[in-house]
């Protein structure tokens, strides 16, 4: 396919439409397509770029045309780029772009508490666009993995597991083998007061499996995988490398964020199940310390109790917590913005997110599974 640079003008309007390989390898062909489109621009006092028949570009080609905006903006014409049309070439062409510095803002630690109530809540819908436009990317990206697998960094893959799930698991169990135990504890005051300590491990098994392992294992694995995460996209973004991989053709989001939410969707199902092991020992260890109860008698009443109903409803939550634990995480790394302070707080904002969504979805989850009777 021909490199061609196409100029559609309506009195002082023009429409740039841009087609063919924009790259290294065509770089000729393009400067001269530009040279030749230019002075059908002279006088316009606004124009778009048309990306739509763009079917690649890189660094070389990304620079070709900026210069050709930057030369139109000298003359007073105003451009536009669309990036519904092509959303790949449209962010390589803002990244070569020159932008005018911004004047800084007031540092919220300075205003009273009415002023940064109003900073927050006028963040609030930038915020809410950029997480929505975030997770129509990766939405997007499946397709485009499932039809080039090459484009994603499958190699990571076996090390995020490890450092996710296998690093992280004792962690995790611990925490879960402590609930346990205070499930366990406060089943035996509760219900003791009632002569129906027999009912404790059905307490165990209901609470922990249902809902608390989940949630605290998803808790534990936001805030150290989370975190983690989001400090290194967050350095990557810092240090260029994000920008690197948009140069040589790579798509961040393929790259980067699918792996590492397909390790935690792996794994975190997996830590979810060792952990209901690990809350039945805990419930195990303070009915025993406390009560008559034999090992054998608890055992017992645990296995009837632990049906499909209960072992499922935990297991089900598990990959959109996790889900959302990766997309939190890598979309505050990919929109960190500065030095080494930006990359504190995005992992701080990535870690509060993480945890705040974890709850809420598993409340969800909740409330869903009540009104269906499960």
């Amino acid at each position: 396919m021909n490199v061609d640079v196409r100029v559609d003008r309506k009195l002082d309007h023009a429409t740039i439409v841009l087609s063919g390989p924009f790259d290294l390898v065509h770089s000729t062909e393009v400067v001269h397509a530009v040279q030749n489109a230019e002075p059908h621009l002279d006088g316009c006092h606004s124009a778009r770029l048309s990306l739509t028949q763009v079917n690649r570009i890189d660094g070389t080609g990304a620079v070709l045309l900026v210069r050709l905006l930057e030369r139109l903006a000298t003359k007073g014409c105003r451009t536009d780029v669309t990036a519904s049309e092509n959303p790949e070439v449209a962010r390589l062409l803002s990244l070569y772009r020159s932008h005018g510095t911004e004047p800084p803002s007031l540092p919220t630690h300075t205003m009273n508490p009415l002023s940064r109530l109003g900073a927050i809540a006028a963040e609030m819908p930038a915020k809410a666009n950029y997480a929505f436009d975030f997770t129509g990317r990766c939405a997007v990206a499946l397709p485009k993995t499932v039809a080039a697998p090459t484009s994603v960094d499958w190699r990571s893959l076996p090390g995020l597991m490890q450092e996710i799930g296998a690093d992280a698991w004792p962690v995790t169990s611990v925490a879960n083998l402590l609930v346990g135990l205070i499930v366990g504890f406060l089943g035996v005051s509760q219900l003791g007061r009632f002569g129906a300590v027999a009912f404790v491990p059905e307490l165990v098994v209901v609470a922990h499996f249902r809902e608390l392992c989940p949630l605290i294992t998803a808790i534990v694995v936001g805030g150290r995988s989370g975190a983690g995460l989001a400090s290194e996209i967050a350095t990557m973004k810092v240090s260029e490398e994000i920008d690197a991989l948009r140069s040589m053709g790579l798509d961040p989001v393929r790259w980067l964020v699918v792996p590492r939410c397909l390790a935690l969707v792996l794994t975190l199902p997996l830590l979810t199940w060792i952990g209901d092991i690990l809350g039945l020992t805990g419930g195990l260890a303070a009915t025993m310390a406390i009560t008559n109860m034999t090992a054998r008698a608890y055992i017992q009443d645990t296995l009837i109790h632990i049906t499909a109903a209960n072992l499922l409803v935990g297991l089900v939550k598990a990959p959109f917590l996790a889900l959302a634990i990766g997309l939190i995480a890598c979309g505050n790394g990919l929109a960190t913005q500065g030095g080494a302070a930006a990359v504190g707080s995005r992992t701080t904002s990535a870690v509060v997110q993480s945890i705040f969504c974890v709850v809420v979805i598993s409340t969800i989850f909740t409330f869903f599974f009540a009104l269906l009777g499960i």
